[in-house]
């Protein structure tokens, strides 16, 4: 999924805006801890990490590139109904071209799939201060 996205023109920060917001929606604390540390080594500001829960109202913190992967991933994660999903295909489809649209699908499956087995097997996030 990450080569994909690499491939397709989508830089690090956008995938782990992904990988943040469906974990996020998951609830997935260990993958949150991962992927809020692996956002900063990719140059994620606090900012934009804090943020990403409310990014619909964040207006210019996020491009409409980021946009547009950040809704497409909430409709992998939600599998909104049918009116709904059709909508946020469109809408994404116009601002993602091919090789972006499918592999944000592909990013937020993969992560899907990570955070129902990191949730399942109880894996523990440790304390790191600093």
């Amino acid at each position: 999924a990450r080569a994909a996205a690499e491939q397709a023109g989508l830089d690090r920060q956008l995938v782990e805006l992904v990988n943040l917001r469906v974990s996020q929606l998951n609830g997935c604390v260990f993958c949150l801890d991962r992927h809020t540390r692996q956002g900063a080594d990719a140059g994620l500001s606090v900012q934009r990490m804090g943020l990403l829960p409310a990014w619909r109202e964040a207006g210019a913190v996020y491009s409409e590139q980021e946009r547009a992967a950040l809704e497409l991933a909430e409709a992998v994660t939600d599998l909104p109904e049918q009116e709904q999903l059709n909508y946020v295909q469109a809408s994404t489809a116009a601002v993602l071209t091919d090789a972006q649209y499918a592999a944000v699908q592909w990013v937020a499956i993969v992560m899907n799939l990570t955070n129902r087995i990191s949730i399942l097997s109880h894996h523990p996030v440790r304390r790191r201060d600093g």
